[in-house]
């Protein structure tokens, strides 16, 4: 589970309101799913330069990129997800943030556990809060 730190706790909060308050979201889309509302929170990027970053590597999911992470490619799409590690996360929080489905964060949801629908933008809001939230009681 990612390092405890306020940068990450606010950016994911950051990101899940960017979503709640209709910035645009596509789960099939790598700038505008999870993981990117994330990458722009923490970063100047804005999903244009996401996806042309990750069209050059002709993947096309955050669990692809994670799956083939190298932290000495010097590859553009490595270079994020450095970004994403410096921030506090670990290259396995990353499907697990695009697929909803670390079971801590799920056990920290309002009103108990329960499985989110990837995709589902509510569902990606709920779950970055309840992820921000576990952070923020493991900080302290």
């Amino acid at each position: 589970m990612a390092k405890p730190n306020l940068l990450l706790i606010n950016k994911l909060r950051e990101a899940a309101s960017n979503i709640a308050s209709g910035k645009d979201y596509n789960w099939g889309h790598v700038g505008k799913c999870n993981c990117g509302h994330l990458v722009q929170a923490i970063t100047p990027m804005n999903s244009k330069d996401i996806y042309s970053t990750a069209q050059r590597q002709k993947l096309d999911e955050w669990s692809e990129f994670a799956h083939d992470y190298c932290p000495a490619s010097g590859m553009p799409v490595d270079n994020m997800i450095d970004t994403l590690l410096d921030a506090g996360l670990e290259v396995q929080d990353i499907p697990h943030l695009e697929y909803l489905s670390n079971t801590k964060v799920l056990s920290a949801l309002p009103g108990g556990f329960r499985y989110l629908q990837k995709g589902n933008k509510e569902d990606a809001v709920t779950y970055m809060k309840a992820w921000a939230n576990v952070l923020e009681k493991e900080l302290v």
